[in-house]
């Protein structure tokens, strides 16, 4: 390994690790006052700020063995702008915690900030990491909080849905959880510890599955799209469409009956990233956008396939879900 490669953040101390971020950064800011001072300064048109925010922690979330520093950074500013498109807004900043252990490489953090930045610029174009915090940790994680801006038109939330509405996805469903899978399946040692993707022994679909897990890409531009088509109700995707149709059922006071014929990764994979909406019968459902099923009036079950109720394992629960002894 090369002595640029060797150097950790330990090495360095916070203000040169910022400057290196800084420097991966470059150009991107679109703020008044960007990354470097106390806070950010940034003109918000319309008056109107939607804000979340996401983290992803080394185990549950991501395998430093299995996700390149480009990778982490490009899927925590996925995941969180998904949020913000998913409310109908378009994206405007993200802010950015780092807790990172000692002997993290610089250059890993290098990689992070790129793949933060590469993914605004693809997904979000307009948007950019504007400002962020550092600590250390014996876990690596990161923390992103997005901010969007909803301009003259109204949020979209999850609690609009109404009976007769027809019910619509952007995106995929189900290679991530195919994704996932792979890694679990595919590299991990005898012991269970998980070793580095080798991409040249999977196929050319296996590969799609991979990125769609570690670099995911959800259609963040349909979130506006969806608002000025009048949706009812939209949500993000992300623990597993069954699960998320729950809330928006349960949130809207409706029962969502989905059409046969979605595969059990579809059904019950996290991680697509896709957005789910509903809309008033009748429209003409936006570019990106694929019916899958009609939204009824509230019934026993908040959500039926063909109209029969749904049960068992819906979606993921890192609470429940995840266990440290697999990896």
């Amino acid at each position: 390994m090369d002595a640029e490669r060797a150097t950790t953040v330990g090495d360095l101390g916070e203000r040169a690790l910022l400057a290196r971020i800084f420097t991966a950064l470059e150009g991107s800011s679109r703020a008044d006052v960007g990354p470097g001072d106390d806070a950010a300064v940034l003109a918000v048109p319309g008056g109107r700020v939607v804000v979340s925010t996401d983290t992803l922690v080394h185990g549950p979330d991501f395998r430093l063995a299995w996700s390149r520093g480009y990778d982490l950074g490009w899927k925590a500013a996925a995941v969180n702008l998904a949020d913000i498109a998913a409310m109908g807004a378009a994206p405007t900043a993200l802010f950015v915690a780092l807790a990172l252990p000692d002997d993290t490489r610089a250059d890993v953090v290098d990689d992070l900030a790129r793949g933060l930045r590469d993914a605004c610029d693809a997904l979000a174009p307009g948007c950019a990491v504007e400002g962020g915090d550092l600590t250390a940790s014996d876990t690596l994680t990161i923390a992103v909080t997005a901010l969007g801006v909803l301009g003259d038109d109204p949020p979209v939330l999850r609690s609009g849905a109404r009976p007769g509405d027809a019910l619509a996805v952007a995106g995929t469903l189900g290679a991530a959880a195919r994704g996932l899978r792979i890694l679990f399946d595919r590299f991990r040692d005898a012991s269970g510890t998980p070793v580095a993707v080798d991409d040249a022994v999977l196929g050319a679909a296996e590969r799609a599955d991979l990125a769609a897990q570690l670099r995911p890409s959800p259609p963040i531009d349909l979130g506006v799209m969806a608002a000025r088509a009048g949706a009812t109700a939209m949500m993000d995707v992300s623990d597993g469409l069954l699960l998320d149709a729950t809330r928006l059922a349960d949130a809207s006071g409706v029962t969502l009956d989905l059409d046969p014929g979605l595969d059990d990764d579809a059904l019950r994979g996290g991680e697509d990233h896709a957005l789910l909406a509903a809309f008033p019968a009748g429209t003409e459902l936006p570019p990106g956008f694929r019916a899958i099923g009609l939204t009824r009036a509230r019934g026993e079950a908040p959500v039926t396939i063909a109209g029969a109720p749904v049960t068992g394992h819906l979606g993921w629960d890192p609470h429940r879900d995840w266990d440290a002894g697999r990896g």
